[in-house]
């Protein structure tokens, strides 16, 4: 489901709904239940057999929510958090740098809320693989019971360990490892282990504090990795407004521009406008502009991340 598309909703398919931008629930279409929200009462029973992003009405006639093709882009929005998660940004930017496609094996510990591992499962379907490892024996459960509801497992290993303690258990076989982890220094070793020898290895870690990028970076220096570089993710979105042009002729008689007029007050500075210049037979002249401008408040601080790479071994 998350990695590939299907048109029609059918019975047991996840659908992400479409409440606000701000808003979005995820649920799983069953014959029988109702979905209630503010918008209203809705029947799955209606859900059933429409296409993705179709706009359902609530059957009481309160309003209308959409029914979104879930992807793991929205499942970073609403999945339930058991741990802090990545999100776009650094998922994005992670992806990159790991080098993910399709047919690459990746290795992450831990699984926490599995955020990235659905978009890890996308990138490299669909003849990659991941194996995910989480040492919360609950958390690794339910993550591997979303892979399943959400056709992924065939993608998705996941297996209830603690890594620094036990290692991987593989050798030799991943393309990328990324490291989740109080202190993933400790796992740099096995890590190592399981990343080819024939290949580039690449490895991220993921790390709130700074001193935790410090013991990491040592660690990859000692076990031979090179390139080592740290990276801050911080995104910052625009928002796009209508602002009223300024008259020329009100800012000689000295009136203020105002641009925080409200939607009706531009209406009818337009509509006097049109029909002042209707009358004197000029052409029309532009009274708003479209402008865009920084968001007044941006995701923070998220997390360090630490990138190195691991050479080939030379055989003579």
């Amino acid at each position: 489901m998350f990695h590939q598309y299907k048109s029609v909703i059918e019975n047991g398919d996840p659908i992400i709904v479409y409440l606000t931008p701000d808003a979005m629930r995820p649920i799983y279409a069953k014959s029988g239940e109702i979905f209630n929200n503010r918008f209203g009462s809705f029947r799955h029973d209606d859900m059933i057999g429409l296409k993705y992003g179709s706009k359902l009405r609530s059957y009481d006639g309160k309003g209308y929510v959409y029914l979104l093709h879930p992807t793991p882009a929205l499942w970073t929005q609403v999945v339930p958090h058991r741990t802090q998660i990545l999100y776009l940004p650094d998922i994005s930017f992670i992806s990159l740098y790991l080098d993910l496609r399709p047919g690459k094996i990746m290795i992450e510990s831990g699984t926490g809320s599995g955020s990235f591992s659905h978009s890890i499962a996308r990138t490299i379907a669909p003849t990659g693989h991941l194996f995910t490892f989480e040492y919360h024996e609950i958390r690794a459960a339910t993550a591997m019971k979303e892979f399943e509801e959400h056709g992924i497992s065939h993608i998705v290993t996941t297996e209830h360990r603690d890594v620094i303690a036990n290692g991987f258990g593989k050798s030799n076989i991943a393309d990328a490892v990324f490291l989740d982890l109080p202190a993933p220094w400790e796992a740099i070793a096995t890590a190592k282990d399981a990343l080819r020898k024939d290949t580039i290895g690449r490895i991220c870690c993921f790390s709130p504090c700074i001193e935790q990028v410090q013991a990491t970076a040592l660690a990859l220096d000692e076990h031979g990795f090179s390139e080592i570089r740290m990276f801050e993710c911080l995104a910052k979105e625009g928002e796009v407004r209508t602002v009223p042009f300024p008259d020329i002729d009100e800012a000689i008689n000295g009136q203020k521009v105002n641009f925080r007029q409200s939607r009706n007050d531009r209406k009818k500075r337009k509509l006097d406008s049109d029909s002042t210049n209707g009358e004197n037979g000029e052409e029309s002249r532009i009274t708003e502009l479209l402008v865009s401008k920084p968001a007044d408040l941006a995701r923070g601080h998220t997390s360090y991340l630490t990138f190195a790479i691991l050479a080939p071994e030379v055989i003579e």
